[in-house]
């Protein structure tokens, strides 16, 4: 059976989401990792931070380039795809969009002078120019998602048959819950994207466990992975409690809610049925899910059953987009705390083999989270483009043969996607030692890095 239309124009939204939230999220968090190894390179003298630097600052100038590609991609898409949406909260939104633009010109203006003043400005100008770099970029990334905050919980016009009125900008800009969810989004870049760094020198030191280049780099990557890691379960729980109360529909697809009870269950796995209305092969902590959305092990959560059907987001994805989330979210926080208890006791970064594996086979696991959280969001949202106000099915283009832009941008965005993968490796390689190197630390023993 082919697809709808409307299936693929969600499923081309959703594909260029998807692709532009990894330039996204490294365009937030790589300018940070590049001030640190700046300052470190200053305050020490050393000239692997300084080459890391400017590795970091090559790195995020190809990611920079892409992420605009992505995003341009993304803002004619919302009014090519969802002319419907657009057109009758273009204005309420548009505040935060007008925004998110100036602190995009903001960061690719100081990006140039990041990277081609080095030698040309002064020192402190241009350590200012990477600071204000990583905080164009973390604005950029705040103003979008108020976008998407406004998605979920609508708020500062009054609804008519006939489109908004009454428009507040700035009461639509900060809608209810804006403050935990940009949060959890910022956190989820850094996280995600110390994480890989984490990952790709953890993976040259277990071939070259002599470099100090890369061990100089995973002690910067380390110390925001870390911190990042044990911060995003708090903040996603502040989220999902906001979740519980204001989107409860929501909240019911997450964890597999079809009855409404007291002293309701958390689910740990587990696949959702619609049709017979029950999660098979699921760990059911009692009072669990009760006590983490209200703070009471007797607290009513409402289940998918006292909606209308026609209401309900696809509980199967979300639920499993959602136990992927916190999966993958709780193996770092878990790896973050022995890498820290290693840190206090030993007073240096972890170095030795089995260390490494564990960062090299969670290197990937902060993007797996970012996604996830993500497809839980838009998909719990449906089958609303703004939550009980606009139907996505209402908001999308009569444009029929939708599927030839989808196979296009399909195609164009895996040419990117290697593109940027091999000018990755090359940055990476230009780094790597002649040859294997010799001495103790060359069978992985525990050098470390302070």
């Amino acid at each position: 059976m082919s697809m709808t239309d409307l299936l693929y124009a969600r499923a081309q939204m959703g594909l260029s989401l998807a692709f532009h939230i990894v330039f996204a999220a490294a365009g937030v968090a790589l300018p940070v990792l590049m001030v640190l190894s700046d300052w470190k390179a200053r305050r020490t003298g050393d000239s692997d931070y300084r080459k890391l630097s400017q590795k970091l600052a090559k790195g995020t100038a190809i990611l920079f380039a892409v992420g605009a590609v992505s995003g341009t991609v993304l803002s004619f898409e919302l009014g090519l795809l969802w002319p419907e949406f657009m057109g009758q909260y273009g204005e309420v939104i548009g505040l935060p969009f007008s925004l998110e633009g100036v602190a995009f010109f903001t960061e690719a203006i100081f990006l140039g002078i990041y990277l081609y003043g080095r030698e040309r400005v002064s020192p402190g100008l241009h350590l200012f120019s990477g600071v204000m770099v990583a905080v164009s970029g973390a604005a950029s990334a705040f103003f979008v998602t108020l976008v998407n905050v406004f998605m979920n919980d609508p708020s500062g016009f009054v609804a008519t048959p006939h489109g908004p009125t009454d428009i507040e900008p700035l009461k639509a800009m900060f809608s209810p819950g804006w403050l935990t969810q940009t949060s959890h989004v910022l956190l989820s870049c850094y996280q995600a994207s110390a994480f890989a760094m984490a990952g790709i020198h953890a993976f040259v030191l277990l071939r070259h466990p002599g470099s100090a280049f890369h061990r100089k780099a995973l002690s910067v990557a380390l110390p925001l992975a870390c911190v990042t890691a044990l911060l995003q379960p708090v903040v996603g729980d502040l989220s999902a409690k906001h979740v519980a109360k204001a989107q409860p529909v929501k909240l019911a697809a997450m964890e597999g809610q079809f009855e409404t009870e007291r002293g309701a269950p958390l689910r740990v796995g587990g696949f959702p049925d619609v049709e017979t209305r029950t999660v098979s092969h699921a760990l059911d902590i009692p009072n669990g899910l009760s006590i983490l959305a209200f703070g009471d092990p007797d607290a009513e959560v409402k289940g998918l059953n006292e909606f209308p059907r026609d209401t309900w987001p696809p509980v199967a994805k979300v639920h499993m987009a959602f136990q992927v989330m916190v999966g993958t979210g709780s193996a770092m926080a878990l790896l973050a705390l022995v890498t820290l208890g290693y840190r206090w006791r030993r007073k240096a970064w972890p170095s030795g083999r089995k260390m490494m594996w564990a960062w090299l086979v969670s290197g990937p696991l902060g993007l797996v989270a970012l996604e996830a959280g993500w497809l839980v969001t838009e998909w719990g949202r449906q089958p609303w483009i703004v939550r009980g106000v606009m139907r996505t099915a209402d908001a999308v283009t009569p444009v029929p043969h939708l599927a030839a832009p989808f196979w296009t941008f399909t195609v164009v965005y895996l040419f990117l996607g290697v593109v940027v993968v091999a000018l990755l490796k090359r940055q990476v390689a230009d780094t790597l030692p002649d040859r294997e190197p010799k001495g103790p630390d060359a069978k992985g023993g525990e050098a470390h890095v302070h």
